[in-house]
C-alpha cells in the first residue's frame, strides 16, 4: 500500500480551476519532485493534501486513512505531514529551539526535557545547534529554513511536504538548504517537494511529475526525464529551467 495516494483532485478559486484531476501515489521513503510553470497548481496541490485548502472534488489518503473524508480527526492527520514553506514561516517570539520543541509539547505532548533533548538533536541535524537560542530575526534565510526543515522532522512525520523552500534565499544560501533535504531523503524519509533545483531532482528523486495547466503532463524518473522526455513541452521547460537556475545541488 502507497504512503499517499492523490486521486482524482479538483480545485477552483473563484471561477478559475487550478487543478483540474490530478493522481498520483507516493511510496514509503520515495522522494517526488513536482515541477512545472508558475501558476499550474503545484503549492495548491500541496495545500490540497493536507486540507489547508480542501479539494472541491478528488480523495487523499495517508497510509490508508482518507485525508478528504468528511469525518476525518484533520488535526491528528496533519500531525503526520511535515509541511516546510517557502517563506520559513516561523514564530518570530521563539528561539530556534523553542520552534522546533513547540510541536512536540503542544501536540505529542511531550515533557519539555524530552522536546528539548529532541530539538537539540533535530537543530544539529541541520548544522544549527550553537544557534539554539537565536530568534529567527538573528538567522540568516538559510539558517531559518533549516529550522523549518528540523521543525518539520522533529514532528517524526510520516510525509514531509516542502513547497519551493530555497525559492526565497539568496543563491549562496541554497545549497545548505539543500543539503539538508538530501540528508533526510539519503536518512529515508518520505518527501514531496515542489523545486526548480533541477540539481536536487537529478540527484534524489525516485521520480519527477511536471505539472502543467492543472494536470500532470508528464511523470517518470530523473534520467528518463532529463534525456528523453516524452512530450517536446516537458522538453522545453526542463531546457529553460535548467538555463535560468543552474543544476545546484
Amino acid at each position: 500500500m502507497s504512503l499517499l495516494k492523490v486521486e482524482d483532485v479538483h480545485k477552483r478559486y473563484g471561477k478559475e480551476e487550478v487543478l483540474k484531476g490530478v493522481s498520483f501515489e507516493l511510496e514509503r521513503g520515495e522522494t517526488k519532485v513536482i515541477i512545472g510553470p508558475s501558476g499550474t497548481g503545484k503549492s495548491t496541490l500541496l495545500r490540497c493534501i493536507n486540507q489547508l485548502s480542501p479539494p472541491e472534488k478528488g480523495r487523499v489518503w495517508l497510509d490508508g486513512v482518507e485525508i478528504t473524508h468528511a469525518h476525518a480527526k484533520i488535526n491528528d492527520l496533519r500531525a503526520q505531514i511535515g509541511f516546510v514553506f517557502q517563506s520559513f514561516n516561523l514564530f518570530s517570539h521563539l528561539t530556534a529551539l523553542r520552534n522546533v520543541r513547540i510541536g512536540p509539547i503542544k501536540v505529542k505532548g511531550m515533557s519539555k526535557e524530552e522536546a528539548t533533548k529532541l530539538a537539540m538533536e533535530e537543530l544539529a541535524r541541520v548544522g544549527l545547534e550553537d544557534k539554539a537560542d537565536a530568534y529567527p530575526a538573528q538567522l540568516s534565510g538559510g539558517q531559518q529554513q533549516r529550522v523549518s526543515i528540523a521543525r518539520a522532522y522533529a514532528m517524526r512525520p510520516k510525509l514531509i511536504l516542502f513547497d519551493e523552500p530555497t525559492s526565497a534565499l539568496d543563491p549562496e544560501l541554497i545549497g545548505e538548504v539543500l543539503e539538508a533535504m538530501i540528508n533526510l531523503a539519503k536518512g529515508g524519509m518520505t518527501m514531496l517537494v515542489v523545486t526548480h533545483e533541477m540539481g536536487f531532482a537529478r540527484a534524489v528523486a525516485d521520480e519527477i511529475i511536471f505539472m502543467e495547466h492543472g494536470v500532470i503532463a508528464e511523470q517518470g524518473n530523473p534520467q528518463q526525464m532529463f534525456s528523453a522526455p516524452k512530450h517536446k513541452r516537458t522538453g522545453e521547460f526542463l531546457n529553460k529551467i535548467t538555463e535560468l537556475y543552474g543544476e545546484t545541488d
